[in-house]
């Protein structure tokens, strides 16, 4: 995954407010705008004990709940630089409590792990409901809807709507097709998933380019979504979890490969700061551990991080201070250019939940 979303925010100098609440209106209260006043009240005072200044909590205070407009359960990422509102951005998911950070560096890695895996996809419903026949009367209707996972739950991509003749279904379903192909090839998708009617989605299926063809999976049930979510967001949901983008998957593989054949890929806390600090890292593999308790001491500059504070004063640096290190080494990757790949548990189990794929690797002794 690439982090160039998050360079805007870096540019600029801390101290950092971060937040990260449950701005879901849909719930089960009788008044769910006063229950996020309360949720927004408790990181507000958190916010106050970390020494946070007042314009911070005003920046922050102004934008909270500015997301009424969204439906469902989601949340909202808000940090400010220096007083100002620096960056604001809509979560997929709730945050299971709610979160607030008052440091020199931005607490980001939450809301990195929340567009991951950031996969592209077209979603299609072909709704029909009467005799399976051409020569019926009635309605072919078809939405379709192109997103990047899970980010589209919060911020669908424009949606196609056509309707055609029974009748005329054979020969639209290949222009069609070809609209879904152009679709697909400027988002550089990674799945077609179409639900609907058997009949009238499987002469739309014969007719797609081939190319377009093998990336289909067919999903069954109700493909209807909310106003404003996704459009067939649920069976997104259980398709897609678990699984990395395509771009990600070859950065583990060469991850794995790496060790497998020169074994100059490494794991660990040490080996990933070691390789940031010369700028080496081409990607970070991660498995997130959102209470780990690990620290690092960092300077200014994104490369200035170490495991002592005497290795970083070593360097000649001499504004250091510790912090959590899921938060320097975010800072770091987005510094340096480098990407992060969140890798579940279950795949790859790593030395202290890090692991480093290197731009270039040392020539051995002796080459």
């Amino acid at each position: 995954m690439r982090l160039s979303f998050l360079e805007p925010l870096y540019k600029q100098p801390g101290p950092f407010a971060s937040v990260y609440l449950d701005t879901s209106r849909d719930s089960t209260v009788d008044d769910p705008d006063a229950a996020l006043e309360v949720r927004w009240r408790h990181l507000r005072d958190a916010l106050v004990a970390e020494g946070a200044d007042q314009n911070s909590i005003i920046a922050v205070a102004d934008s909270v709940g500015s997301d009424a407009a969204v439906p469902g359960t989601h949340g909202q990422a808000l940090f400010t630089a220096h007083g100002r509102l620096a960056l604001l951005d809509e979560l997929p998911a709730p945050p299971a409590r709610g979160r607030a950070h008052y440091g020199a560096l931005p607490d980001t890695m939450p809301l990195i792990v929340q567009h991951a895996p950031g996969i592209p996809y077209l979603a299609v419903h072909v709704h029909y409901r009467g005799r399976h026949s051409t020569a019926a009367r009635g309605t072919v209707r078809v939405d379709a809807e192109a997103g990047t996972w899970p980010l589209t739950k919060v911020s669908p991509g424009q949606r196609l709507h056509e309707e055609f003749p029974v009748a005329e279904w054979l020969r639209a379903a290949v222009r069609f097709g070809r609209a879904l192909h152009g679709h697909a090839r400027r988002i550089d998708a990674e799945a077609l998933v179409v639900a609907g009617d058997v009949w009238a989605r499987g002469i739309l299926l014969r007719r797609l380019p081939p190319s377009l063809r093998a990336e289909v999976t067919t999903v069954e049930g109700a493909g209807g979504s909310p106003p404003g979510r996704a459009l067939l967001e649920h069976r997104l949901e259980s398709l897609f979890t678990g699984r990395l983008a395509a771009h990600d998957r070859a950065l583990l593989d060469a991850f794995l490969t790496q060790h497998a054949h020169h074994g100059s890929s490494a794991e660990g806390l040490s080996a990933a700061v070691s390789a940031l600090q010369c700028g080496r890292v081409k990607a970070l593999l991660l498995n997130h551990h959102p209470k780990s308790p690990l620290r690092l001491w960092v300077g200014p500059e994104p490369g200035q991080l170490a495991l002592t504070k005497g290795e970083l004063r070593s360097y000649g640096v001499q504004e250091v201070h510790d912090d959590r290190a899921d938060a320097a080494l975010a800072r770091a990757l987005v510094g340096t250019g480098a990407e992060l790949v969140v890798v579940p548990e279950r795949r790859l189990r790593l030395c202290e939940g890090v692991g480093v794929l290197l731009r270039y690797v040392d020539p051995a002794p002796g080459a």
